[in-house]
């Protein structure tokens, strides 16, 4: 039986799937059927819609939302919703245009934002591109804060915050998701009026959603947190729980999900 929510709250989970199309060969449609979350935002699809099954397209009881790379096989995300959004936006100013990385749709009770951060791990120029593409969503955020809107943020940041969030925080001091100026963007972003949701409710080191499968973590849970769901503060006496899905593994990465009064 599909899980059940108390009358008057919503699910919400995000997921780097790395692949929509490599998931779907793994169960993730027989998953969704079970988890049954109220919206399901996919991260990293890697697919556009026509290349999509139907039953991708359009799994039983969801309205589904893409926004595609026009790079065939790369970034992309998408959104599954029990709740059909007020407005679909998959074009936005500047950066946030390319690659596919960003969707935005508008509920009643607030704006929902699904992005795909970038990884600066190949090189300088890749590094410079996350950070423009950080302080471009850190100002296209602020805009929406300075109408009045209430705002979740979620997705693969591609940066663990603080030391708690990675196994090993001092062999990983210089690698790209785990800079200075990576973190410090996190630490800002809350400074601008965001929870971070899952530290709201655990505390406790150990809890990672990405373990890099070439050496196996997952299996020794040497991971990272880099998936998030942010929550501006009008939103924090709404919340009920965040947490995080280990046991689910399609991808090298786990949903990520939160509770919350509708």
């Amino acid at each position: 039986m599909p899980a059940q929510n108390t009358p008057g709250e919503i699910r919400l989970e995000s997921y780097n799937v790395n692949g929509i199309r490599a998931v779907e060969k793994k169960g993730f449609l027989d998953w969704l059927a079970e988890s049954a979350p109220d919206i399901l935002c996919l991260q990293e699809t890697k697919a556009s819609p026509d290349q999509l099954s139907e039953k991708l397209l359009a799994p039983d009881g969801y309205k589904s939302y893409f926004n595609s790379a026009e790079r065939k096989g790369y970034s992309g995300v998408a959104v599954y919703s029990k709740q059909e959004p007020q407005k679909v936006t998959t074009k936005f100013p500047g950066i946030l245009d390319k690659e596919g990385r960003v969707i935005r749709l508008d509920f009643e009770r607030f704006v929902l934002l699904n992005v795909y951060f970038p990884n600066g791990k190949t090189g300088a120029e890749r590094l410079k591109y996350k950070m423009d593409f950080y302080a471009a969503f850190q100002k296209y955020a602020a805009g929406l804060r300075s109408k009045g809107l209430e705002i979740l943020v979620c997705g693969d940041v591609n940066t663990a915050h603080k030391e708690i969030d990675l196994s090993r925080p001092k062999e990983n001091a210089k690698v790209s998701g785990f800079l200075p100026q990576e973190r410090q963007w996190i630490s800002d972003l809350v400074a601008d009026g965001f929870l971070d949701t899952f530290r709201v409710f655990d505390r406790r080191p150990n809890q990672y959603s990405w373990w890099d499968m070439k050496t196996r973590a997952r299996e020794r849970n040497v991971g990272w947190r880099i998936d998030y769901w942010l929550a501006t503060y009008g939103l924090g006496p709404r919340l009920l729980d965040a947490y995080i899905k280990p046991e689910v593994d399609m991808s090298d990465h786990s949903p990520v999900g939160i509770r919350m009064v509708i």
